[in-house]
């Protein structure tokens, strides 16, 4: 699927590529959609919009620091307390009991980044080997280039603990016995189609840093499956359908996507942002301790695109999950 991909967009770009290099404009090529990601330079939006193999043309918002501080909510960080409820709840803990860890599995953390030596992390890092680090492969930052991973917000490093999380006595994550690769799609919890479409690629070929995606990937090395606890909205450049046909090569390719459906409920019809809305997205809302969906977490069925669409197709626990954190101190 990624040599199909790749060669269908070196050839189908090659004009448009040539033509951007000749105004020495900063340009991204991708494949997992036929696109090409322009930095700056609106105006060029005009120029090429007419071109005949050019199918549309749309504006990527960028991404700029919220102006006032956010608050922590509060944080239990007692010691340690064995298995977490969350994973007791769904009976991950009585797979364990038949010696099923996540063995030999790679998850993908496409999020806020990941604090890879947290201490609940690092040893199910996949680049790291008990004595040095290897970060070639295992990490991408879209956003900055960061060669180290690092998490500007705690969210991904949250989530994966949930994942893989293990420190002594703490069982955090539903699959302690798997590895974990990480990409940092958002940057202070915003992002747009180029980001995510660029961590989806590099999750499903990882490629050295500073590497090509379309030359130096390699699929062999790519996660199994990946979490995306974030959605598109209209304000990151969403729209129903834009990240569609990214999230079915992915499934053709037999990448699993595990979506959240969303924090905007409890209304009917609110999933509905990129990609949890999808039918190759696997969609999860969130429940409580009561087994109750919550409040915040979006209903189906998916109106926005006409389908009518059944999500979220499961629900698991997802209010006061304890997991592997970040702590800001002055």
């Amino acid at each position: 699927v990624y040599e199909t991909l790749v060669e269908t967009a070196e050839r189908s770009q090659s004009s448009i590529r040539a033509e951007l290099d000749r105004r020495g404009v900063s340009y991204r090529a991708h494949y997992l959609i036929n696109m090409i990601e322009v930095q700056g330079r609106p105006g060029l939006r005009h120029a090429f919009a007419g071109e005949p193999a050019v199918a549309s043309v749309q504006f990527q918002p960028g991404v700029r620091r919220i102006p006032f501080p956010t608050k922590i909510p509060d944080l239990d960080v007692s010691g340690s307390r064995g298995v977490e409820w969350n994973v007791r709840d769904v009976g991950a803990d009585r797979v364990w009991e038949l010696g099923i860890k996540g063995q030999g599995v790679i998850v993908g953390s496409a999020d806020s980044g990941v604090a890879w030596d947290h201490p609940a992390l690092k040893a199910a890092y996949l680049g790291w080997d008990g004595d040095s680090a290897e970060h070639d492969y295992h990490w991408y930052d879209p956003w900055d280039g960061h060669a180290e991973p690092h998490d500007d917000g705690g969210h991904g490093t949250h989530t994966t603990g949930t994942m893989v999380g293990l420190d002594r006595e703490n069982q955090l994550g539903l699959a302690p016995g798997a590895q974990w690769i990480g990409c940092r799609n958002m940057r202070h919890g915003l992002g747009n189609p180029g980001s995510y479409l660029s961590c989806m690629e590099f999750l499903l070929a990882p490629f050295p840093h500073g590497g090509d995606p379309l030359h130096d990937g390699v699929p062999a090395r790519g996660a199994h499956l990946v979490n995306n606890s974030w959605g598109c909205p209209t304000e990151e450049g969403c729209m129903p359908g834009t990240l569609r046909v990214a999230v079915e090569n992915l499934r053709a390719a037999g990448q699993m996507m595990v979506v959240s459906a969303g924090n905007e409920g409890p209304a009917c019809s609110t999933v509905k942002d990129p990609p949890g809305l999808y039918d190759a997205a696997l969609s999860v809302g969130a429940t409580g301790r009561d087994d109750q969906a919550a409040g915040f977490s979006n209903r189906g069925p998916v109106t926005v695109d006409g389908s009518q669409r059944v999500k979220p197709d499961l629900v698991a626990p997802g209010v006061d999950v304890r997991s592997s954190c970040l702590l800001y101190t002055s």
